[in-house]
């Protein structure tokens, strides 16, 4: 089975919106028509897959006439993030404004390619806080760590794309090999809305925000002296360089290029796929908060917090990070005392990719389960695999551990939030996040359905029956006792 034949209409369908090839609507035109047929509505559409998240960036790249906004905690210098970096260089070249506000936490792009891409007329980059990597060296990041160590620590965990200014992409997923299931050790189930309409009015302002932030710092400032000695042949050789990596069928196949091709013949189905809604873009401010400690909450938490309160008969939750302050044990604990189901999709020992807070999570989770709370631990090799992940990809190899990354709410099947927050103390005070918030029956249905079924036993153990731990590697177990030792949940 190829690999367009393996597309869903999902993919087929969502990315359409911004089709722009001979023959084709604009993306004006294409735009305003739904807009006419859906007036003040803004449409929405999940997107499951890794591929199918990857070929709708893809094709938005592709088809951006005026300008591309991207906004990721990571970016990875891996096979995902140089052909991303290679089709934003391509959109410059054809008069298209690019810009990408990276955090600096885990950036590990060379410094030379970020600076030819920096001196092209149409690409900015802006490195957000950077105070650990970009520019920075051993010593001074110890001594931002030690004067400031609240400030080290709020990092911009926001992802957001942006196409010129009518389509975005919101979710879990940053730019590197394993949120797309082309990792070869360790691929994320995750989960992203593409949005239409209005609400990428509030994704743009909330991107605009971040731009401008006194916390956003231009690459060629940060790295002033090695820009400024940049030669004009160095820069094209590093362009030619990103060119040729695209290029290399090894690395975007054939097989991604046809689909990428064919999507346009099913742009007929669009309409059928996208859910039209009022849907708002819940989004913190840069630096989150200016408590003197390492609490605080934000907005895009505060809110979250009013969505639970408002719920009557259940919360479906998915996270791969569960570590719950004492305000949120008591939220918790307040709805399972009015009878509200609380569930939670989140990651096993074995699954998990951060030991350092599932040591949080081990440490709390017989007293959630005594609470009421109903927890599942997502499996490495879960069934559901089989369906989410490009499986000839994997023949022949060692299949690769397969962890769970969503964050997702879903309340009384009505009211869904899909975005970047964790249910832990770090995105809740420390971290700025976003996401998209909507009260649709169909959709919510639709999400809390794929959440239920990667809960299910063949996916997920339960805690409250099960021995999870015991399936994980005993190093990790080991590893595991050493970090339960130190006292790290405000940090989690």
């Amino acid at each position: 089975m190829n690999l367009f034949t393996r597309l869903r209409n999902v993919i087929l369908l969502g990315c359409l919106a911004v089709v722009a090839v001979a023959g084709s609507p604009s993306l004006s035109d294409t735009t305003q028509s739904m807009f006419s047929a859906h007036p003040g509505k803004s449409g929405l559409f999940v997107l499951e897959k890794g591929e199918d998240a990857l070929l709708a960036r893809a094709w938005l790249g592709e088809h951006a006439t005026r300008s591309i906004d991207a906004q990721y905690f990571i970016w990875s210098n891996d096979r995902i993030g140089i052909l991303a970096s290679e089709l934003l260089l391509r959109a410059a070249d054809r008069g298209v404004k690019v810009r990408v506000l990276v955090d600096d936490l885990l950036m590990d792009a060379p410094s030379d390619a970020m600076l030819a891409l920096a001196a092209h007329p149409n690409f900015e980059i802006r490195i957000y806080n950077p105070v650990h990597k970009v520019g920075v060296s051993f010593p001074k990041r110890i001594l931002h760590l030690l004067a400031n160590f609240k400030g080290s620590n709020q990092r911009m965990h926001n992802k957001t794309l942006i196409i010129d200014g009518q389509v975005a992409v919101t979710g879990g997923r940053n730019m590197a090999n394993e949120y797309y299931d082309h990792d070869q050790a360790y691929n994320f189930r995750d989960r992203d809305a593409l949005l239409l309409g209005p609400v990428v009015g509030e994704v743009q302002a909330s991107f605009e925000q971040f731009w401008s932030s006194p916390l956003a710092i231009p690459v060629e400032d940060l790295l002033e002296g090695p820009f400024h000695s940049l030669k004009p042949e160095q820069v094209q050789a590093i362009y030619a360089s990103l060119h040729a990596y695209a290029q290399n069928p090894a690395n975007f196949t054939p097989e991604v290029r046809e689909a990428l091709d064919h999507l346009s013949e099913r742009f007929g189905l669009l309409t059928e796929e996208l859910v039209w809604d009022d849907i708002r873009f819940l989004s913190d401010v840069p630096g989150k908060n200016d408590s003197r400690g390492l609490d605080g909450s934000g907005r895009l938490t505060e809110e979250l917090i009013a969505v639970l309160r408002k719920a009557q008969h259940r919360v479906t939750i998915q996270s791969p990070y569960l570590v719950l302050s004492s305000r949120g044990i008591s939220i918790f604990r307040e709805l399972i005392q009015r009878g509200v189901q609380v569930r939670i999709s989140t990651n096993s020992l074995a699954s998990t990719d951060n030991l350092q807070a599932f040591s949080g999570y081990q440490k709390q989770r017989q007293k959630l389960l005594k609470m009421g709370v109903q927890v599942t631990e997502f499996k490495p090799d879960p069934a559901i695999k089989k369906e989410l992940m490009d499986q000839r990809r994997e023949s022949g190899k060692t299949v690769p551990i397969f962890s769970l990354h969503a964050k997702t709410l879903v309340v009384d099947g009505k009211t869904l939030f899909i975005g970047t927050f964790n249910l832990d103390p770090r995105s809740a005070n420390l971290n700025t996040e976003v996401g998209a918030l909507v009260t649709n029956d169909k959709v919510a249905a639709q999400v809390e359905a794929a959440i239920e079924r990667d809960m299910a036993s063949e996916n997920s153990w339960d805690p409250a029956k099960d021995d999870p731990d015991s399936f994980a590697p005993l190093i990790k177990r080991h590893n595991l006792r050493l970090w339960k030792a130190m006292p790290l949940r405000p940090i989690l």
